[in-house]
């Protein structure tokens, strides 16, 4: 291998680790002709070394050094979006302006709370919300009436039916004093999934928590606040 190789890499992933996309979308930039490297259009394949100035809709990118991965344990109260929604702030409000550039990994609507995660990293984020990796995550849940055994088992063996598809959750009683607190387990993330799966057979959810995302947990985390976590990614 030449030194002019050893010293390259692959412009996909260049791309996925300065912008915090995907090498999936990556390409699909470079296939659109968004791409230049040296004000050349850039192709599928191509590599890059670090003297060549690479651009994507002829803006040219920053280097920086590492990806960043954050866990937060998000607060009832805020949306998981940049943009404010009505009077309901986001997750941002409570985050150090060096977080901003951040995306969410799998998001929890405005009255949920637990962990999030948020990353530069687009194959990061990529790997824990795809269904084909079937990244695990624990609910703890209050519903506004106590759940019938037969609701239970429906949910738990045969799944409900949405408008979106089936729903199939795994529910554990958190307490032998009532049916309506209970564990979720789930490895999809479809939007308000667990509410709406409830919401089908009659059920309010009234809280709901997300204690972990994979091998990620709140491992005491005060609500409201965030650290770094350490992820080893593959090539």
């Amino acid at each position: 291998m030449s030194t002019h190789e050893q010293d390259s890499q692959r412009l996909n992933k260049y791309l996925a680790f300065h912008l915090g996309i995907s090498r999936r979308k990556a390409d699909e930039l470079i296939e659109q002709g968004l791409v230049t490297v040296n004000d050349t259009p850039a192709g599928l394949g191509s590599r890059v070394i670090k003297s060549q100035a690479v651009a994507v809709r002829n803006s040219l990118i920053v280097e920086k050094q590492a990806y960043t991965y954050i866990a937060f344990n998000k607060p009832a109260g805020y949306v998981c979006s940049r943009r404010q929604q009505g009077d309901i702030p986001t997750i941002y409000a409570l985050l150090p302006s060096e977080y901003h550039h951040l995306k969410p990994v799998g998001r929890l609507d405005a009255d949920s709370s637990g962990i999030i995660l948020l990353t530069d990293d687009g194959d990061f984020a990529q790997n824990m919300t795809h269904p084909k990796y079937y990244k695990l995550k624990h609910y703890e849940i209050v519903l506004d009436r106590e759940l019938q055994p037969l609701h239970q088992q429906m949910i738990n063996d045969f799944g409900v039916q949405l408008e979106d598809g089936p729903s199939k959750l795994t529910l554990e009683r958190a307490s032998d004093d009532n049916r309506l607190e209970w564990n979720v387990i789930m490895s999809e993330g479809r939007n308000r999934q667990i509410r709406r799966t409830f919401a089908s057979l009659g059920y309010a959810v009234t809280k709901l928590h997300r204690t972990t995302f994979g091998s990620y947990d709140l491992s005491g985390l005060s609500e409201g606040k965030y650290e770094r976590i350490i992820h080893h990614a593959t090539s």
